[in-house]
């Protein structure tokens, strides 16, 4: 070799050596948890809650519930909820108000009770506008305990040879519009404030109820069985 020859190296001269991979954050591995038979049934009893509220057609349902048997990890529990209140919710996702738990909607789904009956009660998140029909059937929607995140809040009652009775918090203002035909739409007037009530200000709720020999019936305050400790 001529002593001006320099050995050249093959490897290139700018190469960086490669990086290890990131390892996996928490919320990541939380995604990837394997899930138990518990979980996959308490979010089946969501799933079905889903379709009686009318959020997912029965079909809907089927389709997830075999997804869901099929699953093994939690971000597939997530996916399978991520349009829907009260499911899994991926790690550090924030919630849309941290007053209120669920998807706040403006409009629910239609309560369809054809001689059937149907309940809303307890801490049910409220949407702003709420169509009832029932035809038949018992419907009962008490807001007393519910999450209310409107100021206002709009019903729209049909009750065709029906029953249905909304209960409103003890110090709610209400304007009724009511139409009834052959039928009845009755409200209790507000009395002495309720020292259950929670505090704040009141809500307001815009009622308008047809009844075709049927009835409608707006009281006020919580059943006297909750308030006597019963239930």
């Amino acid at each position: 070799m001529a002593q001006d020859e320099v050995p050249q190296d093959d490897r290139p001269q700018d190469s960086v050596p490669a990086q290890p991979p990131a390892p996996p954050t928490g919320d990541e591995l939380a995604m990837r948890r394997r899930v138990s038979d518990l979980e996959r049934e308490e979010v089946a009893d969501v799933l079905r809650e889903a379709a009686g509220e009318g959020r997912l057609s029965y079909g809907e349902l089927e389709e997830r519930l075999e997804t869901l048997y099929a699953s093994k990890t939690y971000g597939e529990l997530v996916e399978l909820t991520a349009d829907l209140p009260n499911g899994p919710r991926a790690p550090g996702l924030p919630t849309a108000s941290p007053q209120y738990s669920g998807a706040m909607v403006e409009a629910g789904p239609v309560i369809n009770a054809f001689m059937s009956e149907t309940k809303r009660t307890g801490a049910w998140l409220v949407p702003q506008r709420q169509e009832v029909n029932a035809v038949l059937g018992d419907v009962t929607l008490d807001y007393t305990e519910a999450q209310l995140p409107y100021d206002d809040v709009y019903v729209d009652v049909k009750s065709i040879l029906a029953d249905v009775k909304i209960r409103v918090p003890q110090n709610a203002v209400v304007h009724l519009d009511s139409n009834p035909i052959l039928g009845s739409v009755s409200e209790q007037q507000s009395g002495p404030a309720d020292p259950n009530t929670r505090g704040g200000t009141p809500k307001t709720f815009h009622i308008r109820g047809t009844a075709i020999l049927g009835e409608i019936k707006i009281k006020r305050g919580p059943r006297l069985s909750k308030r006597l400790g019963l239930a």
